[in-house]
């Protein structure tokens, strides 16, 4: 698509359309490889977070609700979203999945895996239903003082996209203290690498979902990457994963 076509595009758009066709996808792409995960500026606006954060306590919006002390997960708890998705969800996960797509091709590739990712998300979610994949996964995460959220991996069946996304809908300083994302690289015959990263309302940190390449003297390689969140001190904190591909 040349400049000029992209803007008209972008004009077009709805509100939260442009600001996502407006990210700039090379640098986020660099970013994912050099470091392994990506922060954009505030794309969800304060009302959009508040709208979100409004949705916690109605359950009919919600398929399940998790307690994580109850599982050893951490302190706090989350809730996956029921069909229909909210608007403001739905546009972020359609929007947001064909270029991270043409990334995680790249990746494949890369690591001399054959397996390819449709370049829209519905291409993405027939295949999930295809191996019985048919729960919606976005979800919302609720901490207190004193929640965190244990390293981990968000699985939840045989297809799983390669890169996530968390949306931040609490304001760092205010709202909350702590609560710090938390990524960690592990690499074969080396330590493990760790980024505890200090996020913004309506910011997007995208990050691989289970592993990304990385270059070796053989070619690339597979470094495994977990997430979690550090402890809230203060107040509450309230994020938005979106994760592409659907759960059993």
């Amino acid at each position: 698509m040349t400049p000029a076509a992209r803007a008209a595009t972008i004009a077009d758009a709805p509100a939260l359309e442009r600001r996502l066709d407006a990210l700039d996808w090379e640098a986020i792409s660099r970013s994912l490889d050099e470091i392994g995960y990506a922060r954009t500026a505030a794309v969800l606006t304060p009302g959009e977070c508040a709208e979100l954060i409004a949705l916690y306590p109605r359950e009919e919006r919600f398929r399940s609700r998790i307690d994580m002390a109850r599982y050893r997960f951490g302190e706090g708890d989350y809730k996956y979203f029921a069909a229909p998705l909210p608007p403001v969800v739905t546009t972020l996960r359609a929007r947001l999945y064909p270029p991270l797509a043409t990334i995680a091709n790249r990746w494949e590739a890369a690591l001399g895996s054959r397996t390819r990712f449709p370049s829209e998300l519905d291409g993405l979610l027939a295949r999930c239903a295809a191996h019985g994949q048919r729960k919606p996964t976005p979800l919302l995460l609720h901490y207190e003082a004193g929640g965190y959220n244990c390293l981990h991996q968000d699985l939840y069946g045989d297809v799983a996209f390669p890169l996530q996304v968390t949306a931040f809908l609490s304001r760092r300083g205010v709202d909350y203290d702590g609560g710090e994302f938390l990524l960690v690289e592990q690499r074969p015959r080396a330590q493990s690498r760790g980024e505890a990263i200090a996020t913004e309302q309506g910011e997007l940190v995208i990050f691989p979902t289970r592993y990304r390449p990385l270059a070796g003297t053989r070619g690339h390689y597979r470094a495994t990457m977990r997430h979690g969140v550090s402890r809230v001190t203060r107040g509450a904190r309230y994020t938005l994963g979106i994760i592409f591909h659907d759960a059993k």
